[in-house]
């Protein structure tokens, strides 16, 4: 059995908790600062709270990283000294430096890692990803009411970055040049911002994201040859409309649209059932079976480095 660890306990580290209680790793226990919390949550869920770092990874074979932002590099760093395997949560680390470091140190002491970007594993984009193909446009806009927790980086880091790693996981040609502007208004780092992100390939990618909206949105518009695609990351739901030639002697209750050269198209929708996914279940899942079978991970060190790349990018515009 391989036995797991799990380092931060805030809201996202108490949801990787439950869910590893139940799943095919051991769960030894936990670590966190906040003294008080942990014994809280020891009391009330049984967890076993170690009150040192160094004695929990002495317990482990992997980690599950839910800590903040700023202290993700020393952690992993001495996870991997020590021979333990690591899940990181969003972002790797503070910059794509210590990232490369963190990489590294991975393949030269032969140790899984995998980076928390949770969205490569919702179920609406996991349904329609078959349909994605060539990409000529995108626009992404992820929008959140503010919440303090998160403000240690800036919106890039903490909303933007998830889509970053959609776009660039659809979208396999090198970034050819980027353009952003963003404000601080609440924050000491940006909470608004826009990023324009063009391809070697011709393909535009236009993000959105703000952490201080009235409402909340995370929806990404997919723009190709025979198709557009639009998924609704917040409500786990898709459509995708494509558009093929009129065949002769179709019925003229089709939807058939005439373009400026007199050709007639038919537009249809297609419509596959969701599948069902808790995501957080799912890539850990998929670290349990990278781990066991020693494969490489699915949402690689490596995938996390280019989201930094493009997210510093980005915030060197601003």
């Amino acid at each position: 059995m391989i036995k797991v660890g799990v380092i931060g306990a805030g809201h996202l580290g108490k949801i990787h908790l439950n869910i590893l209680n139940k799943s095919d790793f051991e769960l030894i226990g936990f670590y966190d600062t906040d003294v008080f919390n942990s014994e809280k949550l020891s009391q009330e869920k049984g967890y076993f709270f170690f009150k040192e770092l160094h004695l929990l990874i002495e317990k482990i074979d992997a980690a599950v990283i839910v800590s903040p932002t700023t202290t993700h590099f020393e952690i992993a760093k001495e996870c991997i000294d020590k021979g333990k395997h690591i899940f990181v949560e969003k972002p790797l680390t503070n910059d794509s430096n210590e990232a490369k470091v963190i990489e590294t140190m991975a393949m030269e002491k032969g140790i899984i890692g995998q980076v928390g970007f949770v969205e490569r594993y919702n179920e609406a984009f996991i349904s329609c990803r078959e349909f994605i193909k060539n990409p000529k446009f995108i626009e992404s806009h992820r929008l959140s009411d503010f919440n303090p927790r998160g403000t240690d980086v800036s919106v890039i880091m903490d909303l933007m970055i998830h889509d970053i790693d959609i776009i660039l996981s659809i979208n396999k040609s090198n970034v050819k040049r980027i353009d952003a502007s963003g404000v601080s208004i609440i924050s000491s780092t940006p909470d608004i911002a826009n990023a324009r992100i063009e391809f070697e390939d011709g393909c535009i990618a236009n993000l959105t994201s703000s952490r201080i909206s009235l409402k909340k949105m995370r929806k990404t518009r997919i723009f190709q040859e025979d198709a557009y695609i639009s998924i609704n990351f917040l409500e786990k739901e898709f459509q995708v409309v494509k558009i093929r030639d009129k065949h002769k002697g179709e019925a003229e209750n089709s939807l058939i649209v005439k373009n400026n050269l007199g050709e007639e198209k038919v537009i249809f929708f297609e419509n596959p059932e969701v599948q069902s996914i808790n995501s957080i279940e799912a890539e850990l899942n998929d670290f349990y079976e990278s781990i066991k079978f020693n494969s490489d991970s699915k949402v690689s060190l490596n995938d996390g480095i280019k989201a930094l790349e493009v997210a510093e990018e980005i915030m060197r515009q601003l």
